[in-house]
């Protein structure tokens, strides 16, 4: 009996080493390696600083600022003067605020208060004036911000009014603003070179230069 279970074990083992002999080893699994796509490379703009270069949103428009807009605060500046040398009432109108806000101080003392009635102004002068010569020196040009700015000068202005030759010379400022993609004139402040001596207080009166002896 034991010499049967002996035989029955041992022809088992024989056959399960037979059945492992048959079986071929499966390759070990390969694992792939993960890599990961190069970041793409930024081609600086010349200029500009890599890092600082800010690309757009796909349809966005790029607004450009008022400085590079081509309608600087210096060019409306001379295009008044211009429409002043002109006599043009459209022009010149055309480059103030139109707004009852409107503030001038005039030359001759008077203030004018909003754009209607600098309109009513200009279109009562304008007409008699002859051989308009204005020239202006000693601009400055001050930004007050991205939509404001103040403009500065010496001028000095000969003329025919009515048949009559006439001159004046003063100082002038105006304060320009940004309104909408136009720079307005919302404030005008001009005094003469010379004004009456009745008119200034005797505090703020020019003392003469001493005279030096020999």
């Amino acid at each position: 009996m034991l010499k049967r279970i002996a035989f029955n074990v041992a022809l088992i083992m024989a056959f399960a080493a037979f059945a492992l002999a048959q079986t071929p080893n499966a390759p070990a699994p390969q694992t792939r390696k993960r890599t990961n796509a190069p970041a793409p490379k930024t081609t600086p703009t010349p200029g500009d600083s890599q890092g600082d270069q800010v690309t757009p949103a796909p349809g966005k428009k790029t607004t450009k600022t008022p400085a590079s807009s081509g309608n600087t605060v210096l060019d409306t500046f001379n295009a008044l003067l211009d429409g002043i040398r002109a006599a043009d009432v459209k022009v010149v109108t055309g480059i103030y605020w139109n707004s009852p806000q409107l503030i001038l101080f005039n030359n001759n003392g008077t203030v004018t208060k909003g754009w209607e009635q600098m309109r009513r102004n200009r279109e009562s002068s304008y007409p008699e004036l002859k051989n308009v010569v204005l020239d202006v020196r000693d601009v400055h040009v001050t930004m007050l911000g991205r939509d404001a700015a103040l403009v500065t000068c010496l001028w000095t202005q000969t003329q025919t009014f009515r048949g009559a030759e006439e001159s004046a010379a003063g100082r002038m400022t105006i304060v320009f603003r940004l309104v909408g993609k136009a720079w307005k004139a919302i404030h005008l402040h001009t005094s003469p070179d010379a004004p009456d001596a009745s008119r200034v207080l005797p505090s703020e009166q020019a003392t003469p230069t001493p005279k030096s002896t020999p």
